[in-house]
């Protein structure tokens, strides 16, 4: 007992450990008949052969040094070549191979910027991640993820790791633009640029926006002209009013001690617009005009400036998204935080309470620091969420929300730490210090491993790192919110340095979220019901570019297949222009022409056309210098097509968009017997032939079968198409189609590449053809347990086949849908569907991915 314990201080003894270097001639000669029974042992069972069984041998040339000493000589010649010639002497060193060049640019991190290719592809920061899992595409300057490797499928599996599990995908394509001055001056240069724009929502929703406490979503178009050429979708967000209230003061109260001045800089704004990586140069254009041309009225500068390398954005989705996002964000305590940290606190535990589009500007930490243990941390209370401190447990014994980080303290300078921490993601000015590299931790981890096994010297510093770069465990990040009444999926975006990208990227994807690529999202999207850009923009420049890379791709392939094997070639980008045959069938443009012409003068005709925004004829210079694939626009909020109907005197046409306090439901009228007696047929025919094509996304349901693909067309059906596949039980194969011939011939290819529609002259292909009304952009997916397409339609053709239909039928058998047929490019057989008006939902459809 006296032996076991120390009586001096009553703890027992430690027994000593092993020790910590071997010297391994010493412990060989100690050991040194246990070598050699051991070595009799294997000597019998070889029979005294210790050379490697023949059988057994790799034909390997690792043994073999003359190919190494052969890449010496050349080496060394190449150098007294380029010693001996003066052209020649600071390329003494030859380069390093390609792959290592490439290798080595890849790993660094460094605070800005993409790294590009010899070409000046730009590559995102988990390129490398990428390359090894996904097929790469060339696309908008960049080398972007197309999708999983493989065929293409996966839509199944990918639908149920939706519902049931978190997706992430690298947006860091897409960029940011700064626009900063006086806030009366943004909203204006926004109302030129934007519809809609902020001063056009509701009170709440506009001083929300405004205040930074949302977001807000638009379609930028260029400024100078009345409804000008479609832009991009982007999503505009204010600096928060607290932010910018703390960064005056910091700058001004002790520099300048007037009152006046301080009151004038208190006005200045930051405002972020994110747009799309395809439109982005023409956007950032359009606002630098639309800036210069506000500097020239007001005589106040608005600076526009550039966040493309400097930001970065990951798209987390899924059901499961914000259990993840609460496992691995954990704000610090930085009292110069805003409110967000509040708010975000106050929401963690009820997620359904998070408004939509909610903006969040936290200050988290580096969560490769967590403690792994934390499995579950919505279980955490919101006071435990205020409260991150190491070490410190309550009252009844149970450990807090705590953070287990690395000793890394030495990594920091003197004086950097707690600075980094309290810095927001709109301080642009201040350099935001990226995270720890990878080698430094791995060093430390190393270090703690031996540490923890006792080996090595411990009586050796630390390895102290350059002190040329600083270090940060805080990372600043602006946390949005996406989830509307459209969607039951929550979505979730993260905008944090370019520098910060990869901590949180591997971090997301080792908490259990699968990473997704272009294909995947527009999958996705379909199933959400939401448009995808640029697929489903027709009216913007940046479709048509990328309409021309998917069609020289289609035909690059279509080229390698064999002639008796290669299918009759189809239109890629859908022409749009066609449409206006429907349009003119429709509403008997034909007959009408003639007699409104002879009705009003030329000269009329012309003032009409000049004062009428959506005539074809209005063109401003900025709008003709864009090449835009149709003479046309989509309506993508129910204001622009309610303002459409209004001018084109057609508002008695049967659209009912969902106007904010309108009194026009389209439940109210389908129970009106009166509505479809009121004669207004003579107003629609006055249109003017150099109308603008007004378009509306319409989501298509297959009545009974079919599965439609994308870039099918959707047709005007007659009556009688709609009673046959209503009333009868089955349908025979020989109605309701066209021959082989007309569907090879119906969409021709002109000499300048132009596809135009051709109206059949065969009795049998005329009587089977219907006038095409719209295009399918996205096609049935895979998997869907509710599959929907999504197609463009004309609005006027829409109209009046709802008008047709609803006089067929009784009241009571009308629907909201309309009838349309569908019919895939390389199929003769039509197919009836179910078309829903979007606008008819929904007050808009500008949110998009």
């Amino acid at each position: 007992m006296n032996k076991d314990f120390n009586h001096d201080r009553g703890k027992p003894r430690t027994a000593s450990g092993p020790p910590r270097t071997i010297n391994v001639h010493k412990f060989a000669e100690s050991r040194a008949s246990e070598l050699e029974s051991l070595h009799s042992i294997v000597k019998e069972r070889l029979s005294n052969d210790f050379k490697s069984q023949r059988s057994k041998r790799r034909r390997t040339t690792g043994h073999d040094n003359r190919l190494a000493k052969s890449r010496d000589r050349k080496k060394q010649k190449a150098g007294e070549d380029n010693v001996t010639t003066p052209d020649h002497l600071e390329n003494d060193k030859k380069k390093l191979p390609r792959h290592v060049r490439r290798k080595l640019e890849l790993t660094k991190n460094s605070l800005d910027g993409f790294s590009t290719s010899g070409d000046g592809t730009k590559r995102l920061r988990t390129h490398l991640w990428h390359a090894k899992r996904f097929t790469m595409t060339k696309l908008w300057g960049f080398y972007l993820p197309l999708g999983v490797q493989g065929s293409g499928r996966g839509s199944r599996a990918l639908l149920k790791k939706l519902k049931g599990g978190v997706l992430v995908h690298d947006a860091s394509y897409c960029s940011a633009v700064q626009l900063k001055g006086p806030e009366d001056l943004l909203l204006s240069i926004l109302e030129t640029v934007l519809v809609p724009s902020p001063c056009s929502h509701c009170e709440d929703a506009r001083s929300d926006i405004l205040s930074g406490a949302i977001n807000g979503s638009a379609e930028l178009h260029h400024a100078g002209a009345v409804f000008s050429q479609t832009i991009a979708p982007v999503t505009y967000m204010w600096q928060p009013q607290q932010c910018r209230n703390a960064d005056t003061k910091v700058d001004h109260s002790n520099i300048c001690g007037e009152q006046q001045k301080i009151d004038g800089c208190s006005s200045l704004r930051r405002l972020w617009v994110w747009i799309h990586a395809a439109a982005f140069k023409e956007g950032y254009n359009a606002l630098q005009n639309a800036c210069e041309r506000q500097v020239d009225v007001a005589g106040t500068r608005v600076s526009c400036i550039s966040l493309e390398n400097h930001l970065g954005k990951l798209e987390v989705m899924g059901s499961r998204a914000s259990q993840l996002l609460q496992k691995m964000l954990h704000p610090s305590t930085c009292s110069s935080v805003n409110s967000s940290l509040v708010k975000y606190a106050s929401y963690i535990e009820n997620d359904d309470q998070i408004p939509s589009s909610a903006i969040f500007s936290l200050s988290v930490h580096d969560p490769r620091f967590l403690d792994k243990d934390i499995t579950n941390a919505s279980e955490a209370k919101v006071q435990d969420t205020l409260s991150y401190k190491k070490d410190e447990r309550g009252g009844n014994g149970t450990p807090k929300r705590d953070m287990k980080l690395l000793p890394c303290s030495f990594l920091e300078p003197e004086g950097s730490h707690g600075l980094s921490e309290c810095i927001d993601l709109w301080d642009t000015k201040k350099d935001i210090d990226p995270p720890i590299e990878e080698n430094i931790l791995c060093m430390e981890k190393h270090r703690q491993r031996m540490e923890l096994f006792r080996i090595g010297d411990m009586s050796t510093c630390r390895q102290q790192p350059s002190s040329a770069r600083r270090f940060s465990r805080f990372c600043p990040i602006l946390l949005l919110r996406s989830d509307s009444q459209k969607t039951s999926i929550i979505r979730w975006s993260i905008i944090l340095p370019l520098s910060w990208i990869k901590v949180f990227w591997m971090a997301i994807v080792t908490n259990g979220a699968q990473p997704i690529g272009l294909r995947e999202q527009h999958w996705i999207s379909c199933e959400l019901g939401l448009p995808c850009f640029p697929r489903e923009f027709p009216d913007c420049s940046a479709y048509a570019c990328f309409m021309a890379l998917e069609e020289a791709a289609y035909d690059k392939k279509s080229e390698l297949r064999s002639p008796h094997t290669r299918t009759w070639k189809v239109p890629v980008p859908s022409p749009w222009d066609s449409l206006r045959l429907a349009l003119e069938g429709l509403n008997g443009a034909a007959h009408s022409r003639v007699q409104h012409e002879q009705l009003l003068p030329n000269d009329m005709i012309r003032n009409i056309a000049m004062n009428n925004p959506y005539l074809r004829s209005c063109k401003s210079e900025t709008e003709s210098s864009c090449s835009a694939p149709f003479e046309g626009f989509v309506a993508r909020t129910c204001n622009v097509l309610a303002q459409f109907l209004d001018e084109i005197k057609a508002s008695h046409l049967l659209l009912f968009p969902k106007v904010l306090h309108s009194k026009k439901c389209i439940g109210k009228f389908m129970k009106d017997e009166k509505i479809l007696n009121e004669d207004a047929d003579g107003v629609i025919y006055q249109i003017n032939q150099d109308q603008k094509l007004c378009l509306v996304r319409v989501l298509l349901h297959a009545y009974r079968e079919g599965s439609f693909e994308e870039g099918a067309v959707v047709c005007a059906p007659h009556i009688d198409d709609v009673m046959l596949w209503t009333t009868r039980s089955e349908i025979s194969k020989g109605e309701l189609q066209v021959p082989e011939s007309f569907a090879r011939s119906c969409f021709s290819q002109q000499a300048t590449g132009k596809w135009e529609f051709q109206v059949p002259e065969e009795p049998a292909a005329k009587e089977s053809c219907r006038l095409p009304i719209g295009f399918i952009t996205t096609g049935f997916v895979r998997g869907s347990k509710k599959p929907v397409a999504v197609a463009l339609c004309e609005a006027v053709c829409l109209a009046r086949l709802r008008e047709e239909q609803w006089k067929a039928v009784d009241v009571r058998k009308r629907r909201k849908e309309i009838y349309v047929l569908v019919r895939n490019l390389r199929s003769t057989a039509y197919r009836l569907a179910l078309a829903s008006i979007v606008l008819e939902q929904w007050e808009d459809d500008l949110e998009c991915m």
